[in-house]
């Protein structure tokens, strides 16, 4: 007998998950048979995700309330599509978007329409990431043009690290102190100090 699951994703803990809790159990699924993963959409790696496309049997249907909560990276959302639906034989409905619904009762030109519609997102989708790409760059070279520095602040000359490094290997001053007046972090330091004494060792 076929089973109806829901899936249900947040970023962060802090968001609210109530909208599609909401949205499925109004579609008729059952609370036990919701799946939710407090994680990014950036893969498919999340517990809760995995755990569901373990359960799935052949006829069986997922729902989800948008397509960005099933993932973000569309290519990768294209990949599990068809794995889903092909693979394992099992209709996939977004709540929000009604021409995304592939379930086995419909026929095969809805689910032609589905699979134009998913493809179409998936365009627009890398077109958006290319144009803010785009945009960025054209900022950052605009800043830059303005005097604008990016990166790391240089680290300090190598006199000054050598007066430090002198004073914190002779115990004159601690870790902490040393690296403030570097501006760096303790394993940064320590491995200059390494690097220092090693140097040292081979002249």
């Amino acid at each position: 007998m076929s089973a109806q699951f829901g899936y249900v994703r947040v970023s962060t803990r802090e968001q609210n998950e109530a909208r599609q809790l909401l949205a499925l159990e109004e579609f008729g699924i059952d609370p036990k048979h919701i799946f939710m993963d407090k994680q990014s959409g950036k893969d498919f790696e999340r517990p809760a995700y995995r755990r569901m496309v373990r359960v799935l049997h052949p006829g069986d249907t997922v729902v989800v309330k948008s397509i960005d909560r099933l993932g973000r990276n569309y290519t990768e959302i294209l990949q599990e599509w068809r794995l889903l639906s092909k693979d394992k034989q099992v209709g996939i409905v977004v709540l929000d978007m009604p021409l995304l619904d592939t379930r086995n009762d419909n026929d095969l030109t809805g689910t032609l329409i589905a699979d134009i519609v998913l493809h179409l997102l998936s365009y627009v989708a890398q077109t958006e990431r290319e144009f803010i790409r785009q945009r960025q760059a054209e900022g950052i070279a605009a800043a830059k043009a303005r005097g604008v520095k990016f990166g790391r602040p240089p680290i300090h000359t190598r006199q000054p690290f050598e007066k430090v490094a002198e004073k914190w290997l002779a115990g004159q001053i601690g870790t902490m102190q040393a690296c403030r007046e570097l501006g760096i972090n303790e394993d940064c330091f320590r491995k200059r100090v390494k690097k220092m004494k090693d140097e040292r060792q081979a002249s």
